[in-house]
C-alpha cells in the first residue's frame, strides 16, 4: 500500500517529520535537529520497512494456516482409496439439506416390524411416520436414526433403486453407540428368492456390545453364519463411534475384499466350480443402509434404550467400475 509522508520545518532550526496515520500518529512524530534531519528521515524509512515486513510477514503466516487448515479438511473427508482402474458410475453425497429427505429417485425403503429373519426389535418406517423423522439430510450427512415411538424403536432400511455386477463400493459412515445398535452397510442381489442361496455381501457391520470392531462377510448356501460356515474378516477401529471412516467393497469376478481407510481385512475367492452354492456373485446387487435395533446378533448382550435416539451418519455412498 502506497503511503504519504509530509516533511514540515518549524520556525527557525527544528523541522519535525510527522506520519500521518490516526493510530500511530503521536507515536511516530520526530523532533529533529537540523543537524540529524537526514539522518531522521533514514531512520523513519528502515522503522517503515520494518513494520511492513513484519505486517507482510504476519499476513503469510495467517494465510498459510488458514489454507492448511483447509487442505486437511477437504482431505480428511475426500481421502481416496480406489484402486486404479476404477472410475465413479454412480454417488450420492447427501449435500441437497433442501429436501431434508434422501433422495427419492436413487433409493426406497423396506418397512416392517416382523424381525428379518434375525428377531430384530425395530420397526422399519419409510423415512417418516407422523412427526417422527428416521432419516435426515442435513449439514452434508444423512442421519439414518433409531428413537423409541411409543412401545416401539421405529428406524430406517434403505436400499438404491440402481445395481451393480462387479465394482469398487465405499461409503464414509460414523456408527451409532450404544448396546442394541446394528449398523451396516451391506449387499442383496436385485432379484433375490431366498437366503443365502442367493447370496450376501456385507461390506460394514457393527454391533454396538463390542464397539469399534467392524467386520466384512458374505453369505451362500455353502458359507454362512446360520450354518456355522460363514466366512467373515474384521479389524478394531478406535475411533469408528466418534469420527468418520471409509468402508469398502471390491467386488469382481475373482474375489470380494473388504476395506476400512484402505486397509484390507477380508477376502473371499471365486472357487471356479461354477457352483452358485459357492459363489452366487455374479448378477447385479443393490446397495443397503439399515440401522437395527437389537436381535440374534446386536442384542446378543441385551439392549439399552437409554442410549436412544442413536444416530448413524453416512456422508457419501459412491460406486465405482472399471472399463473391463
Amino acid at each position: 500500500m502506497k503511503r504519504n509522508y509530509t516533511v514540515s520545518l518549524k520556525k527557525k532550526t527544528k523541522p519535525s517529520v510527522e506520519i500521518p496515520w490516526k493510530t500511530v500518529n503521536k507515536k511516530y512524530t520526530y523532533e529533529l535537529g537540523i543537524g540529524n534531519w537526514e539522518l531522521g528521515i533514514k531512520n523513519i524509512i528502515m522503522n517503515i520497512k520494518q513494520m511492513n515486513t513484519i505486517l507482510l510477514t504476519s499476513i503469510l503466516l495467517i494465510t498459510n494456516c488458514i489454507k492448511n487448515n483447509v487442505i486437511e479438511t477437504s482431505e480428511s473427508r475426500n481421502d481416496s482409496f480406489v484402486p486404479e482402474g476404477y472410475i465413479q458410475v454412480w454417488n450420492d453425497e447427501f449435500d441437497d439439506d433442501n429436501s431434508r429427505l434422501p433422495n427419492a429417485d436413487a433409493w426406497f425403503y423396506e418397512t416392517g416390524d416382523h424381525g428379518w429373519g434375525n428377531n430384530e426389535l425395530q420397526n422399519y418406517i419409510a423415512a417418516v411416520s407422523g412427526t417422527d423423522s428416521c432419516a435426515i439430510v442435513s449439514g452434508g450427512t444423512l442421519k439414518i436414526i433409531a428413537k423409541k415411538k411409543g412401545d416401539q424403536v421405529i428406524s430406517i432400511r434403505m436400499n438404491t433403486k440402481k445395481s451393480w455386477k462387479y465394482g469398487y463400493f465405499e461409503a464414509r459412515l460414523k456408527l451409532p453407540r450404544g448396546k442394541g445398535t446394528w449398523p451396516a452397510f451391506w449387499m442383496l442381489p436385485q432379484n433375490f428368492r431366498s437366503w443365502p442361496s442367493d447370496g450376501e455381501i456385507d461390506i460394514m457391520e457393527e454391533v454396538g456390545y463390542r464397539p469399534g470392531w467392524v467386520s466384512s462377510s458374505v453369505h451362500c448356501y455353502a458359507y454362512n453364519h446360520a450354518a456355522g460356515t460363514g466366512k467373515t474378516g474384521e479389524q478394531y477401529i478406535e475411533t469408528a463411534e466418534s469420527d468418520f471412516h471409509i468402508y469398502a467393497v471390491e467386488w469382481t469376478d475373482d474375489y470380494i475384499r473388504g476395506f476400512v481407510d484402505g486397509k484390507m481385512h477380508f477376502e473371499f475367492r471365486n472357487d471356479r466350480n461354477d457352483n452358485k452354492n459357492t459363489w452366487p456373485f455374479d448378477v447385479p446387487f443393490y446397495l443397503k443402509l439399515n440401522l437395527a435395533w437389537g436381535g440374534n446378533w446386536g442384542g446378543y448382550e441385551g439392549i439399552d434404550e437409554s442410549v436412544l435416539p442413536a444416530v448413524y451418519e453416512i456422508d457419501y455412498v459412491r460406486v465405482y467400475q472399471t472399463n473391463r
